[in-house]
Protein backbone atom coordinates (compact mmCIF):
# COMPACT_ATOMS: atom_id res chain seq x y z
CA UNK A 1 0.00 0.00 0.00
CA UNK A 2 2.81 2.38 0.90
CA UNK A 3 4.60 1.56 -2.36
CA UNK A 4 1.42 2.26 -4.28
CA UNK A 5 0.98 5.63 -2.59
CA UNK A 6 4.63 6.51 -3.20
CA UNK A 7 4.37 5.57 -6.88
CA UNK A 8 1.19 7.61 -7.21
CA UNK A 9 2.87 10.63 -5.59
CA UNK A 10 5.83 10.36 -7.97
CA UNK A 11 3.49 10.06 -10.94
CA UNK A 12 1.51 13.15 -9.92
CA UNK A 13 4.76 15.10 -9.50
CA UNK A 14 6.37 14.04 -12.78
CA UNK A 15 3.17 14.68 -14.76
CA UNK A 16 2.73 18.10 -13.07
CA UNK A 17 -0.80 17.27 -11.97
CA UNK A 18 -0.63 19.55 -8.91
CA UNK A 19 -1.13 23.26 -9.48
CA UNK A 20 1.60 24.30 -7.04
CA UNK A 21 4.09 21.93 -8.67
CA UNK A 22 3.30 23.33 -12.11
CA UNK A 23 3.78 26.90 -10.91
CA UNK A 24 7.09 26.11 -9.21
CA UNK A 25 8.50 24.15 -12.15
CA UNK A 26 7.50 26.73 -14.74
CA UNK A 27 8.82 29.62 -12.63
CA UNK A 28 12.18 28.01 -11.84
CA UNK A 29 12.66 26.90 -15.46
CA UNK A 30 12.02 30.44 -16.71
CA UNK A 31 14.43 31.74 -14.09
CA UNK A 32 17.06 29.28 -15.30
CA UNK A 33 16.67 30.45 -18.90
CA UNK A 34 17.12 34.09 -17.92
CA UNK A 35 20.09 33.39 -15.64
CA UNK A 36 21.77 31.14 -18.20
CA UNK A 37 21.55 33.69 -21.02
CA UNK A 38 22.81 36.67 -19.03
CA UNK A 39 25.31 34.56 -17.10
CA UNK A 40 27.16 33.62 -20.30
CA UNK A 41 27.95 37.29 -20.95
CA UNK A 42 29.00 38.02 -17.35
CA UNK A 43 31.34 35.02 -17.58
CA UNK A 44 32.86 36.21 -20.87
CA UNK A 45 33.09 39.73 -19.42
CA UNK A 46 35.01 38.25 -16.49
CA UNK A 47 32.36 39.50 -14.10
CA UNK A 48 31.24 36.09 -12.87
CA UNK A 49 31.54 37.14 -9.23
CA UNK A 50 29.56 40.31 -9.88
CA UNK A 51 26.33 38.39 -9.37
CA UNK A 52 27.62 37.10 -6.03
CA UNK A 53 28.49 40.61 -4.89
CA UNK A 54 25.13 42.00 -6.04
CA UNK A 55 23.12 39.22 -4.40
CA UNK A 56 24.84 39.86 -1.08
CA UNK A 57 24.43 43.61 -1.57
CA UNK A 58 20.65 43.17 -1.67
CA UNK A 59 20.39 41.92 1.91
CA UNK A 60 20.58 45.39 3.57
CA UNK A 61 17.80 46.62 1.29
CA UNK A 62 15.50 43.80 2.35
CA UNK A 63 16.02 44.58 6.04
CA UNK A 64 15.63 48.33 5.58
CA UNK A 65 12.46 47.82 3.53
CA UNK A 66 11.02 45.69 6.33
CA UNK A 67 11.74 48.42 8.88
CA UNK A 68 10.55 51.29 6.66
CA UNK A 69 7.36 49.70 5.30
CA UNK A 70 5.14 50.55 8.36
CA UNK A 71 6.29 54.17 8.18
CA UNK A 72 4.76 54.59 4.73
CA UNK A 73 1.59 52.65 5.51
CA UNK A 74 2.57 49.31 3.98
CA UNK A 75 2.78 45.92 5.58
CA UNK A 76 6.33 45.02 6.58
CA UNK A 77 5.86 41.61 4.96
CA UNK A 78 4.69 43.03 1.63
CA UNK A 79 6.67 41.21 -1.06
CA UNK A 80 6.75 44.16 -3.53
CA UNK A 81 8.16 46.41 -0.80
CA UNK A 82 10.85 43.89 0.14
CA UNK A 83 11.82 43.28 -3.49
CA UNK A 84 11.92 47.03 -4.15
CA UNK A 85 14.29 47.42 -1.22
CA UNK A 86 16.45 44.58 -2.53
CA UNK A 87 16.54 46.17 -5.99
CA UNK A 88 17.47 49.59 -4.59
CA UNK A 89 20.24 48.08 -2.49
CA UNK A 90 21.49 46.14 -5.51
CA UNK A 91 21.63 49.35 -7.57
CA UNK A 92 23.66 51.04 -4.84
CA UNK A 93 26.00 48.04 -4.76
CA UNK A 94 26.40 48.16 -8.55
CA UNK A 95 27.16 51.88 -8.47
CA UNK A 96 29.72 51.32 -5.72
CA UNK A 97 31.46 48.57 -7.69
CA UNK A 98 31.57 50.60 -10.92
CA UNK A 99 32.80 53.70 -9.07
CA UNK A 100 35.59 51.88 -7.24
CA UNK A 101 36.60 50.01 -10.36
CA UNK A 102 36.87 53.18 -12.45
CA UNK A 103 38.30 55.74 -10.00
CA UNK A 104 40.22 53.75 -7.36
CA UNK A 105 43.43 51.85 -7.95
CA UNK A 106 42.20 48.45 -6.88
CA UNK A 107 41.93 45.14 -8.66
CA UNK A 108 38.41 44.12 -9.60
CA UNK A 109 38.47 41.05 -7.36
CA UNK A 110 39.42 43.27 -4.42
CA UNK A 111 36.56 45.65 -5.23
CA UNK A 112 34.06 42.77 -5.42
CA UNK A 113 35.34 41.32 -2.15
CA UNK A 114 35.03 44.67 -0.37
CA UNK A 115 31.50 45.38 -1.61
CA UNK A 116 30.35 41.80 -0.94
CA UNK A 117 31.64 41.65 2.62
CA UNK A 118 30.61 45.18 3.63
CA UNK A 119 27.05 44.97 2.28
CA UNK A 120 26.50 41.44 3.59
CA UNK A 121 27.81 42.43 7.02
CA UNK A 122 25.50 45.45 7.03
CA UNK A 123 22.62 43.20 6.00
CA UNK A 124 23.24 40.80 8.87
CA UNK A 125 23.40 43.71 11.30
CA UNK A 126 20.08 45.08 10.00
CA UNK A 127 18.49 41.62 10.23
CA UNK A 128 19.63 41.57 13.86
CA UNK A 129 17.66 44.77 14.42
CA UNK A 130 14.67 43.24 12.63
CA UNK A 131 14.70 40.29 15.02
CA UNK A 132 14.34 42.70 17.94
CA UNK A 133 11.11 44.17 16.60
CA UNK A 134 7.70 42.85 17.58
CA UNK A 135 7.10 40.88 14.38
CA UNK A 136 10.73 40.24 13.54
CA UNK A 137 10.79 36.59 14.59
CA UNK A 138 7.91 35.74 12.27
CA UNK A 139 9.11 37.93 9.41
CA UNK A 140 10.48 35.00 7.40
CA UNK A 141 13.30 37.07 5.91
CA UNK A 142 15.62 34.07 6.07
CA UNK A 143 13.73 32.70 3.06
CA UNK A 144 15.40 35.40 0.97
CA UNK A 145 18.80 34.06 2.04
CA UNK A 146 18.22 30.35 1.49
CA UNK A 147 15.24 30.42 -0.87
CA UNK A 148 11.72 29.06 -0.47
CA UNK A 149 10.38 27.77 -3.75
CA UNK A 150 7.13 26.51 -2.27
CA UNK A 151 6.05 30.11 -1.62
CA UNK A 152 6.10 31.01 -5.33
CA UNK A 153 2.65 32.08 -6.50
CA UNK A 154 1.17 32.42 -9.96
CA UNK A 155 1.89 36.15 -9.90
CA UNK A 156 5.53 35.45 -9.05
CA UNK A 157 5.75 32.95 -11.91
CA UNK A 158 4.35 35.53 -14.33
CA UNK A 159 6.90 38.07 -13.12
CA UNK A 160 9.74 35.58 -13.62
CA UNK A 161 8.46 34.74 -17.09
CA UNK A 162 8.33 38.43 -18.03
CA UNK A 163 11.89 38.81 -16.75
CA UNK A 164 13.04 35.91 -18.94
CA UNK A 165 11.42 37.52 -21.99
CA UNK A 166 13.04 40.89 -21.19
CA UNK A 167 16.43 39.21 -20.77
CA UNK A 168 16.23 37.44 -24.13
CA UNK A 169 15.05 40.67 -25.79
CA UNK A 170 17.88 42.67 -24.21
CA UNK A 171 20.52 40.18 -25.33
CA UNK A 172 18.99 39.84 -28.80
CA UNK A 173 18.94 43.60 -29.41
CA UNK A 174 22.47 44.23 -28.08
CA UNK A 175 24.12 40.93 -28.98
CA UNK A 176 26.81 42.43 -31.21
CA UNK A 177 27.63 45.21 -28.74
CA UNK A 178 27.74 42.88 -25.73
CA UNK A 179 29.97 40.41 -27.59
CA UNK A 180 32.38 43.18 -28.55
CA UNK A 181 32.36 44.49 -24.98
CA UNK A 182 33.24 41.07 -23.61
CA UNK A 183 36.17 40.41 -25.96
CA UNK A 184 37.61 43.86 -26.76
CA UNK A 185 36.43 46.76 -24.64
CA UNK A 186 38.96 49.14 -26.20
CA UNK A 187 37.77 48.43 -29.73
CA UNK A 188 34.16 48.83 -28.58
CA UNK A 189 35.03 52.29 -27.23
CA UNK A 190 36.83 53.12 -30.51
CA UNK A 191 33.64 52.19 -32.38
CA UNK A 192 31.90 54.76 -30.15
CA UNK A 193 29.87 52.23 -28.22
CA UNK A 194 29.06 53.33 -24.67
CA UNK A 195 30.99 50.73 -22.70
CA UNK A 196 29.82 52.22 -19.41
CA UNK A 197 26.21 52.11 -20.59
CA UNK A 198 26.57 48.51 -21.73
CA UNK A 199 28.16 47.59 -18.40
CA UNK A 200 25.31 49.28 -16.52
CA UNK A 201 22.73 47.52 -18.69
CA UNK A 202 24.39 44.14 -18.16
CA UNK A 203 24.61 44.65 -14.42
CA UNK A 204 21.04 45.93 -14.37
CA UNK A 205 19.83 42.68 -15.90
CA UNK A 206 21.83 40.77 -13.29
CA UNK A 207 20.07 42.79 -10.57
CA UNK A 208 16.62 42.10 -12.01
CA UNK A 209 17.28 38.36 -12.37
CA UNK A 210 18.70 38.16 -8.87
CA UNK A 211 15.71 40.00 -7.39
CA UNK A 212 13.15 37.73 -9.02
CA UNK A 213 15.21 34.67 -8.08
CA UNK A 214 15.32 35.43 -4.37
CA UNK A 215 12.37 33.21 -3.56
CA UNK A 216 13.50 30.35 -5.78
CA UNK A 217 17.10 29.78 -4.69
CA UNK A 218 17.92 32.64 -2.32
CA UNK A 219 20.72 35.18 -2.18
CA UNK A 220 23.52 32.70 -1.53
CA UNK A 221 22.72 30.14 -4.22
CA UNK A 222 21.64 32.61 -6.91
CA UNK A 223 25.26 32.99 -7.98
CA UNK A 224 25.26 29.30 -8.95
CA UNK A 225 22.60 29.84 -11.64
CA UNK A 226 24.61 32.73 -13.09
CA UNK A 227 27.98 30.95 -13.19
CA UNK A 228 27.66 27.15 -13.35
CA UNK A 229 25.53 26.78 -16.52
CA UNK A 230 27.63 29.30 -18.45
CA UNK A 231 30.84 27.61 -17.32
CA UNK A 232 29.50 24.22 -18.38
CA UNK A 233 28.42 25.54 -21.79
CA UNK A 234 31.91 26.94 -22.36
CA UNK A 235 33.26 23.39 -22.63
CA UNK A 236 30.93 22.52 -25.54
CA UNK A 237 31.33 25.42 -27.95
CA UNK A 238 33.38 28.48 -28.86
CA UNK A 239 30.51 30.44 -30.46
CA UNK A 240 28.95 33.09 -28.24
CA UNK A 241 25.37 32.62 -29.48
CA UNK A 242 25.55 28.84 -29.13
CA UNK A 243 27.09 29.22 -25.68
CA UNK A 244 24.28 31.54 -24.54
CA UNK A 245 21.51 29.20 -25.68
CA UNK A 246 23.32 26.12 -24.35
CA UNK A 247 23.83 27.84 -21.01
CA UNK A 248 20.12 28.66 -20.91
CA UNK A 249 19.26 25.03 -21.70
CA UNK A 250 21.58 23.68 -18.98
CA UNK A 251 20.16 26.11 -16.41
CA UNK A 252 16.58 25.31 -17.42
CA UNK A 253 17.14 21.55 -17.15
CA UNK A 254 18.86 22.01 -13.78
CA UNK A 255 15.93 24.02 -12.43
CA UNK A 256 13.38 21.59 -13.88
CA UNK A 257 15.02 18.45 -12.50
CA UNK A 258 15.94 20.04 -9.18
CA UNK A 259 12.40 21.34 -8.63
CA UNK A 260 10.88 17.95 -9.48
CA UNK A 261 13.24 16.11 -7.10
CA UNK A 262 12.46 18.60 -4.34
CA UNK A 263 8.73 18.21 -4.93
CA UNK A 264 8.97 14.40 -4.91
CA UNK A 265 11.07 13.96 -1.76
CA UNK A 266 9.89 15.71 1.42
CA UNK A 267 12.20 18.13 3.25
CA UNK A 268 14.59 18.55 0.32
CA UNK A 269 15.31 22.26 -0.34
CA UNK A 270 14.68 23.10 -3.96
CA UNK A 271 17.48 25.66 -4.23
CA UNK A 272 20.09 23.19 -3.06
CA UNK A 273 18.79 20.47 -5.41
CA UNK A 274 18.85 22.87 -8.37
CA UNK A 275 22.47 23.74 -7.66
CA UNK A 276 23.45 20.08 -7.21
CA UNK A 277 21.89 19.13 -10.55
CA UNK A 278 23.69 22.03 -12.23
CA UNK A 279 26.94 20.91 -10.60
CA UNK A 280 26.43 17.37 -11.94
CA UNK A 281 25.94 18.74 -15.46
CA UNK A 282 29.08 20.82 -15.02
CA UNK A 283 31.07 17.71 -14.08
CA UNK A 284 29.82 15.98 -17.24
CA UNK A 285 30.77 19.01 -19.32
CA UNK A 286 34.23 19.40 -17.85
CA UNK A 287 34.85 15.70 -18.43
CA UNK A 288 33.36 15.12 -21.89
CA UNK A 289 33.17 18.58 -23.45
CA UNK A 290 34.86 18.81 -26.87
CA UNK A 291 36.35 22.19 -25.98
CA UNK A 292 39.08 21.62 -23.37
CA UNK A 293 37.29 18.73 -21.66
CA UNK A 294 39.49 16.45 -19.58
CA UNK A 295 39.04 13.34 -21.72
CA UNK A 296 39.19 15.39 -24.93
CA UNK A 297 42.55 16.84 -23.95
CA UNK A 298 43.86 13.41 -22.98
CA UNK A 299 42.75 12.00 -26.34
CA UNK A 300 44.37 14.91 -28.21
CA UNK A 301 47.61 14.47 -26.31
CA UNK A 302 47.65 10.75 -27.05
CA UNK A 303 46.94 11.41 -30.73
CA UNK A 304 49.89 13.80 -30.92
CA UNK A 305 52.24 11.30 -29.33
CA UNK A 306 51.24 8.31 -31.46
CA UNK A 307 51.92 8.19 -35.24
CA UNK A 308 49.00 7.59 -37.64
CA UNK A 309 48.13 3.96 -38.43
CA UNK A 310 50.52 2.41 -40.97
CA UNK A 311 53.20 5.03 -40.47
CA UNK A 312 56.42 4.05 -38.75
CA UNK A 313 57.80 6.37 -36.15
CA UNK A 314 60.74 8.40 -37.45
CA UNK A 315 63.96 7.71 -35.56
CA UNK A 316 65.11 10.47 -33.33
CA UNK A 317 68.27 12.46 -33.95
CA UNK A 318 70.14 10.50 -31.29
CA UNK A 319 69.09 7.21 -32.89
CA UNK A 320 70.34 8.40 -36.31
CA UNK A 321 73.68 9.55 -34.89
CA UNK A 322 74.12 6.32 -32.98
CA UNK A 323 73.28 4.32 -36.11
CA UNK A 324 75.84 6.22 -38.21
CA UNK A 325 78.68 5.61 -35.79
CA UNK A 326 81.00 2.75 -36.86
CA UNK A 327 82.15 0.13 -34.46
CA UNK A 328 85.55 1.13 -33.10
CA UNK A 329 88.11 -1.59 -33.09
CA UNK A 330 91.65 -1.86 -31.85
CA UNK A 331 93.87 0.79 -33.40
CA UNK A 332 90.95 2.92 -34.54
CA UNK A 333 90.11 4.69 -31.31
CA UNK A 334 91.82 8.01 -32.05
CA UNK A 335 90.45 8.25 -35.59
CA UNK A 336 86.96 7.48 -34.40
CA UNK A 337 87.23 10.04 -31.62
CA UNK A 338 88.33 12.70 -34.12
CA UNK A 339 85.49 11.89 -36.52
CA UNK A 340 82.84 11.29 -33.87
CA UNK A 341 83.59 13.29 -30.71
CA UNK A 342 82.32 11.79 -27.49
CA UNK A 343 82.38 8.20 -28.76
CA UNK A 344 83.62 5.78 -26.14
CA UNK A 345 85.94 2.96 -27.29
Amino acid sequence: MNRYLLAEAWTRTLLLQDHNTRVVVIATTALGIAAGVIGSFTLLRRRALMGDALSHAMLPGIGLAFLAAPLIGWSEKSLPVLLAGACASGIVGTGTILFLRRYVRLNEDAVLGIVLSVFFGAGLAILGLVQQTSGGHAAGLESFIYGKTASITTTDAIGIGVTAVLTITFVGCLFKELTLLCFDEGFAAAKRFSTLGLDIGLMGMVIVITVVGLQAVGLILMIALLVIPASAARFWTTHVATMAWLSAAIAAVSCLVGALISASVPDLPSGAMIVLVAAAMFVVSISLGPQSGIFTRLADRRARLLPPPGVRRNPSAEDRVAGDRPEVGVGQTKDADRRYPGTAP
